[in-house]
Order: structure tokens, then C-alpha cells, then sequence
């Protein structure tokens, strides 16, 4: 069985994406659908929210970081045994980079590449009848991306809904959705884009308001209708994702967990064993491992305890004198002397590189990035060229 599809994009973040995706994704689950969600780019928290509100896992898609076969195979991951599958836009439907064609890491990419139909989330907040303006421009503006339908959200009445509505259905895009203003809906958010899934108490109850929501304002029948079958070229993936060593240390607690889940299943695909260890319980890594990986996450918000972890920074001490230890994001910053919190108190991290890094005088840099590996490492050989993703709010 191959999954019907569907992109929900928008012309900017905060219009309100993730919340009409939870929705639908929950609503349809709870009518006893298979259901799947996929981010577009690199989000690691997003995701969160998708698997947690179908009880199947979600993934990312990244046109940019990821090599087609990769890409492909994940597409075909989430498109089997499944009824319905919805893709999340990041931030506006086309923004990416200028790269070769259908490898800019926009949304847009993916309408392309399978092509899949876009339902666009319009904020009509302060506006009317020139969402409909805004509507035809992203109708036009590629006609290899197709525009099949409007939600739109923040509305402050029915007078408004009918100016806004009937103005997008006179250029022939249908209004599948209408959506009244309720802050009451929104996700909390912190400097990294939202609060993780994980973290709320009462998350579920949550999600079913959100579905609630998706039930009363969006013609979800009509939403299914518009979608298409998501048939990803066929093809191995094997290379794509090399596990850096035969038993590797994860660092997986609240501190540390932005892993995307489909690297962590690759390497076990691949015959590699995770070990996983809790640095903010002061847990060192198993001296069993042969290599050590520090994902990203929130060490900020827990740099007391990492810095009060003894057993922690002595054992990171003890595995990084004869074994690779690899940091990126929030474990970059442990990797260093110090780290700053936004209050301004410095904590002592393990050290093992010389940096320092402030929240306290936080500097943003974001976007895709390129690197040449100048030795030989677990990301690969010297000389090779890899990909990633810079989302830094510190200094």
C-alpha cells in the first residue's frame, strides 16, 4: 500500500504550519487512520510532535543535506503501510538556498520531486482580501509546484472569514480550512523553535485539542481528497549513512537529544550497537564503545549538573584520551572549557577543546553549511566534503 501525500506550507514561519499539521495529523488518527508526518529541512523537534500525535515515527526530508538515495528511501519509509502521509513545510513554502535544481532544501523541492500538492496555511491576521493576492502569487509563481487548496488561520470573524474566502475561491483555489484566532492553540517556543514533545505534562491532552480544532474548522474529507500518491523513486541507500564506529556512546538525555531518529536506525542497520548514557545523571560513557557522540540539545538549561558530574567528566576525560569524541551543537559547547548561561554564571565543561561559549552574549547564525575534512575522522576520509546545518544562538 502507498500512501496518499500531502505538503502544508506557508508564506513564512509562525503562520501557523505545525499547528494545523498536528491537527490533522491527530484528527485523522484518532478516526483510525495510519498516519504519518515528515519535516521538510533540518528540525529535529517538530518531529517530535508528529510521532507523538500518530504514535508512528515521523522523519525529516532535506533536499539539500541529503543524497537522493537517502532522501528517496526515507520518502518510501513514511509512504509504506500507510493511509496518509503530511510533509511540513519549513519556514516559507520556497525558501532553501541557491543550489542546483531540486537541491535548495525548500519544500518546494519535495512538491516538485514527488509531485505533491500544497496546502497553503495563509495568517490573515491585519488582512482580507489581499490574502487572496497573496494566494495567486504562490499559485503562479511555479507551475511545477501546485497550489490545491487554503487554510486560513487567525481569523477575527465570520465577516472576515467570507471577505478573505470568497476573494481566494474567486481565483479558484478552494478554502479547505477557516480558523478563528485562540492563543490558547499555539506551542510554547524557547530560542531553538518549540518546546520538545517530551517535555509537557499533560502533551496529549493538548494535541486532542488541536485535533478538536482540525475537526470543527477544516474540511478534512476535502483535505484527503487533494492529496496524491507519494511514490518515491526506487533505490538503495546503503553508503548513505556510515555508522562512525562498531559500538558507539550516545549521550541521550534531556540535555542531549537532537539525533534525527533515522540516523540512530541506520547505524544499527548497518550491524553498529548503540549504547546510550545519561550525562546529566553523571553516567560516563561505556568503556566498552569506540567511539563517543554528543548530540545537540538544551546543556544551557542543565549546566550546573553537567558541570557538577564528576563521574561525567572524568570518564569523557578518560574515553577521549584513546578514542573520538564527536560534539555538534549543544555538545560542541560541552566539548569546550566553559559554558556562560543566560543568567551570566559560567560553568566548567570537560575541557577538552579550548572554546568558551556565552548565552549570556548570544550571536545567531543559521543556514546550510559546507566543510572539507582536513584528516581523517568519523565523519570520513580527509578531503571529503560534507553537509550540515548551522543553528547557533550562542557566542
Amino acid at each position: 500500500m502507498t500512501a496518499r501525500a500531502i505538503i502544508i506550507g506557508a508564506p513564512h514561519s509562525g503562520a501557523g504550519k505545525t499547528s494545523v499539521t498536528i491537527g490533522i495529523l491527530r484528527a485523522l488518527t484518532r478516526r483510525g487512520l495510519k498516519v504519518r508526518g515528515a519535516k521538510s529541512g533540518p528540525d529535529y523537534i517538530d518531529p517530535g510532535f508528529h510521532t507523538a500525535a500518530t504514535g508512528l515515527s515521523g522523519v525529516n526530508l532535506d533536499s539539500w543535506a541529503m543524497p537522493p538515495s537517502l532522501l528517496n528511501a526515507l520518502a518510501a519509509q513514511q509512504a509504506d503501510d500507510t493511509d496518509f502521509v503530511i510533509l511540513e513545510s519549513a519556514m516559507g513554502l520556497f525558501d532553501g538556498i541557491p543550489a542546483a535544481p531540486g537541491r535548495t532544501g525548500s519544500a518546494a523541492d519535495l512538491a516538485r520531486l514527488y509531485g505533491l500538492p500544497v496546502l497553503l496555511v495563509l495568517d490573515v491576521s491585519g488582512q482580507s482580501t489581499t490574502a487572496a493576492a497573496v494566494a495567486k502569487g504562490f499559485a503562479t509563481y511555479d507551475p511545477d509546484v501546485r497550489m490545491a487548496g487554503v487554510v486560513l488561520n487567525r481569523l477575527g470573524s465570520e465577516r472576515h472569514r467570507r471577505l478573505s474566502g470568497d476573494a481566494i475561491e474567486a481565483i479558484g483555489l478552494p478554502v479547505v480550512g477557516a480558523i478563528l484566532r485562540d492563543p490558547t492553540l499555539n506551542l510554547p517556543e524557547r530560542h531553538l523553535g518549540l518546546v520538545q514533545a517530551g517535555e509537557y505534562d499533560d502533551l496529549m491532552a493538548h494535541l486532542d485539542r488541536l485535533a478538536d480544532m482540525a475537526e470543527k474548522s477544516l474540511d478534512l474529507d476535502a483535505v484527503m481528497r487533494l492529496a496524491t500518491p507519494l511514490t518515491p523513486a526506487a533505490g538503495g541507500f546503503a553508503d548513505a549513512l556510515q555508522p562512525p564506529g562498531q559500538r558507539i556512546a550516545l549521550a541521550e538525555d534531556a540535555a542531549f537529544t537532537f539525533l534525527y531518529p533515522h540516523v540512530a536506525a541506520y547505524w544499527r542497520r548497518a550491524g553498529a550497537e548503540i549504547a546510550p548514557f545519561s550525562p546529566i545523571a553523571d553516567e560516563a560513557p561505556d568503556d566498552s564503545c569506540d567511539v563517543c557522540w554528543l548530540p545537540g540539545g538544551y546543556p544551557e538549561l542543565h549546566a550546573g549538573k553537567l558541570a557538577a558530574a564528576a563521574n561525567f567528566l572524568a570518564g569523557m576525560a578518560r574515553f577521549a584520551a584513546t578514542r573520538p569524541v564527536h560534539g555538534e551543537c549543544g555538545g560542541f559547547m560541552v566539548l569546550g572549557e566553559a559554558l556562560e548561561d543566560a543568567a551570566g554564571e559560567t560553568h566548567r565543561m570537560l575541557g577538552l577543546l579550548g572554546h568558551v561559549t556565552s548565552f549570556a552574549k548570544r550571536k545567531m547564525n543559521l543556514g546550510y553549511r559546507e566543510a572539507r575534512l582536513r584528516a581523517d575522522c568519523v565523519l570520513g576520509a580527509q578531503g571529503a566534503l560534507i553537509r550540515g546545518h548551522e543553528f547557533h544562538y550562542a557566542q
